[in-house]
């Protein structure tokens, strides 16, 4: 059982905070690595902050001096148009967090791995499947991930990699989907997307969060891959839709522009797996999270 010490890698992001507020209540220790101070509405008290880019190796010793129980990696560059610096962060990162920690006291690792790991394989996605992954990201991650599980075979630390698919909720940056799909339509603007036709799985960040604190109180971890998703799958449009709806304002201007090259129209997962280890199940359904969100932005940004 994780008890007190954990590091979370990107701990100011829009996952990172909603686990560390959680986590916090629970009397755990936590220490953050970003690049960047947090936001205003992310930062948190009794936390310690730490500025570190974990792609360049030459630095840890100097920021990190604490010996740590778990590390949570949540890094990894966001803006996915820059191909060597997603690369390097998502896979060069996360190889100097194993270097460094490999030998000391760390007892698990857990890395949040991606559902495009899968590219275009067939859904719904099942961990035993190949993996055929397209973009440097998702390429990235993958790699990652084979890394993670030589070095705890040799070194002998618990692991456990969560492939995500679409999470959202209150405070996460409007560069993504639907908040920024919320935030257009409640500042009665129009919002442009493709036709919508992709199939995704959408789960509530409280979701995820719960699921994070099963794993941390769990006396033994599997060591392996994990699908996390709703476990129900829509078409985006829809989605976009039901936003619309409960915002009563904006245009949704659907169809104005073509899917990415490299974007998969179908993505999304069995969660038997970690349904069948964990006893977890996701409890916010989608028009229930939307609403929650929607008043997340109307409060804060609108």
């Amino acid at each position: 059982m994780i008890k007190k010490k954990i590091l979370i890698v990107g701990g100011t992001g829009f996952i990172g905070f909603h686990l560390s507020k959680q986590l916090l209540k629970l009397n755990y220790t936590i220490h953050s690595i970003s690049t960047k101070k947090p936001r205003k509405l992310n930062k948190l008290k009794n936390i310690k902050y730490i500025i570190l880019d974990i792609t360049k190796k030459k630095n840890f010793i100097k920021k990190i001096n604490f010996n740590y129980e778990a590390v949570i990696n949540l890094g990894g560059y966001v803006d996915h148009s820059n191909k060597r610096k997603t690369y390097l962060s998502h896979y060069n990162g996360c190889k100097n967090l194993i270097d460094f920690f490999k030998d000391k006291s760390l007892k698990f690792f857990l890395q949040i791995g991606s559902s495009l790991e899968y590219g275009d394989t067939g859904t719904p996605h099942r961990e035993n499947q190949k993996c055929l992954p397209k973009a440097n990201y998702a390429k990235a991650k993958f790699r990652a991930g084979k890394y993670i599980q030589k070095m705890s075979k040799k070194f002998k630390f618990d692991y456990l990699i969560l492939r995500l698919y679409q999470i959202y909720g209150p405070n996460q940056k409007a560069n993504r989907l639907l908040p920024s799909s919320i935030v257009h339509l409640l500042k009665n603007k129009k919002f442009i997307c493709s036709d919508g036709t992709q199939l995704r799985d959408f789960l509530y960040i409280d979701d995820l969060i719960s699921l994070f604190k099963l794993i941390l109180t769990k006396n033994k971890y599997p060591n392996c891959v994990l699908n996390v998703g709703s476990g129900k799958q829509f078409k985006i449009i829809s989605i976009l839709k039901k936003i619309k709806k409960n915002i009563g304002k904006g245009e949704l201007k659907s169809g104005s522009i073509s899917m990415r090259k490299d974007e998969t129209v179908s993505n999304y997962p069995s969660i038997l797996k970690v349904k069948r280890i964990y006893n977890w199940r996701p409890k916010v359904n989608l028009s229930s999270g939307l609403r929650k969100t929607i008043l997340f932005y109307k409060k804060n940004i609108v």
